[in-house]
């Protein structure tokens, strides 16, 4: 089953902290802006780690390991 749903949140959470980045660089607040990005991209990271976590205990149950 592919779940498409996730790659939709993290290219919307790519454009919605693109767009604030470029706002905040444009008012000179390149500092805002850099937390700005490093904020989302912690964010899809954490989305990303959760999906390899759920991956690794499929691939357990499906051998049965440990």
């Amino acid at each position: 089953m592919v779940n498409i749903d996730v790659i939709f949140k993290i290219g919307a959470i790519g454009i919605i902290i693109a767009v604030i980045s470029q706002i905040l660089k444009k008012s000179d607040r390149d500092d805002i802006a850099t937390l700005m990005a490093i904020a989302g991209l912690v964010i899809v990271l954490t989305l990303v780690i959760n999906m390899i976590s759920e991956l690794f205990s499929t691939i357990k149950d499906i051998f049965y390991l440990f």
